[in-house]
């Protein structure tokens, strides 16, 4: 899925919080819910080193966000639920990807089997492809559906965000498959000792 879909995935946790204790900081103030739009993105900084693999903890952050959300329960303040919402965001993306497609160049095809890795299990769980690839269609649709209760709950630079974050999506979808056609003719074009030299994660499919 994309990144923006599992940032607004995890800012509709914040506006779940923010309901059940409204006089909270996560309804007073926006760090709460920007901790959970980072904790949905946080995974996917392993995107040039080891993708899905090295942030993506489907247990183990699962594990951390349940004593943190048990925390901010008791003691709701700024850094208590900005943390537990960082947490839970980002083991929601790392059980997310497992919905979505495999970890290939080309994921519509639906040739590989790994979708994220669980260190837990010493493992990569296969993919369920319920959204067939990052930027497929219904990938935009979530995105849009995560993306209501954080429009109609939040206001200001909040909301301002959850527009952009669409806005980008959906530039994204249009984009995804010809970005990968604009790719395939660079590799193509390349001398093969340049290809070589490239980490195997970006040319494996092309070639």
């Amino acid at each position: 899925m994309m990144a923006t879909t599992h940032a607004l995935a995890g800012v509709v946790l914040a506006v779940v919080v923010a309901a059940v204790f409204p006089e909270s900081a996560a309804g007073a103030t926006p760090l709460p819910v920007l901790a959970a739009a980072l904790g949905g993105l946080f995974p996917d900084f392993d995107l040039y080193a080891g993708h899905r693999k090295t942030l993506h903890f489907p247990v183990y952050f699962s594990a951390l966000a349940a004593p943190a959300l048990l925390v901010a329960a008791f003691a709701p303040t700024t850094l208590t639920l900005s943390v537990a919402l960082f947490l839970a965001s980002a083991a929601l993306h790392s059980v997310m990807d497992a919905f979505g497609g495999g970890l290939e160049l080309k994921p519509w095809l639906g040739t590989s089997e790994r979708a994220v890795y669980s260190h837990y299990h010493k493992r990569w769980i296969p993919p369920r492809r319920w959204i067939r690839y990052d930027g497929a269609p219904e990938d935009l649709l979530a995105a849009g559906v995560f993306a209501l209760p954080a429009i109609y709950a939040f206001d200001g630079l909040v909301q301002t965000g959850v527009f952009v974050a669409l806005g980008v999506s959906a530039v994204y979808v249009l984009l995804r498959k010809p970005m990968v056609v604009a790719a395939q003719t660079a590799v193509d074009a390349m001398p093969e000792n340049v290809v070589e030299r490239m980490p195997e994660r970006f040319v494996e499919d092309f070639r």
